[in-house]
């Protein structure tokens, strides 16, 4: 899936972004609530929204999900455990609710339940041009036939595919797919983009290189 995180306390960010990546999923962070309010669209399948953030609180940020009709599965944390909290959150629209501290496999547990939810087959499988790409399972597929790409090979792919047209710098797209880890080297994106285009030879779009300014997956 493609998500967004939304929580101010670096640690506990940075702990479930490796967790949510090493799942393969596709994952934005934010620390800023306003921030996250101008970046939040209906391409994300899920929010995880702390409830106390900086300038806009995650209750805001759920209202405004939900007013401008988003219908965005969201996950709220807090350290809060009061049920009038819970009930507000819920009341607001949110899907789930998760106190603080947990264990990264209730989270786990709780992502794979909401994504089980109505609507789940919508989101899961990604589809441009004559590639689909299923979200839950990884797999990957021109015109019909399996293709096999590594695990940030797929995420490098789901990022691209999901905004055709869309220019990506290298620093995001290194953010999105290692966030604090290390890189192997300098030149993990061009590598990756270099093995996309030789395994995904017989898909109707290219994946261009635009000199100093990122890559752009273009329909053929």
């Amino acid at each position: 899936m493609r998500i967004m995180l939304v929580e101010d306390t670096a640690d506990v960010a940075e702990a479930i972004a490796t967790q949510l990546r090493r799942l393969g999923h596709a994952l934005d962070c934010e620390t800023d609530g306003a921030a996250a309010a101008a970046r939040i669209g209906d391409d994300y399948d899920l929010l995880i929204l702390d409830v106390m953030l900086p300038h806009i609180d995650g209750f805001e940020l759920l209202r405004r999900v939900r007013e401008r009709g988003l219908s965005t599965r969201v996950l709220m944390l807090t350290a809060c455990a009061e049920i009038e909290e819970r009930v507000r959150a819920l009341d607001l629209g949110a899907d789930d609710y998760l106190t603080k501290p947990f264990d990264f496999r209730e989270l786990e547990a709780r992502v794979r339940a909401l994504m089980r939810r109505t609507g789940q087959d919508a989101t899961n499988r990604l589809t441009c041009a004559n590639l689909t790409l299923d979200r839950k399972s990884r797999g990957v597929e021109v015109d019909g036939l399996p293709i096999e790409l590594t695990r940030r090979e797929v995420t490098l792919l789901e990022i691209l595919a999901a905004r055709p047209g869309r220019i990506f710098g290298k620093d995001e797209l290194m953010d999105r797919l290692y966030g604090d880890e290390p890189a192997p080297n300098a030149n993990a994106i061009e590598q990756y983009v270099a093995r996309l285009r030789k395994k995904l030879a017989g898909a109707q779009f290219q994946i261009r290189t635009l000199r100093g300014l990122g890559y752009q997956l273009v329909l053929s």
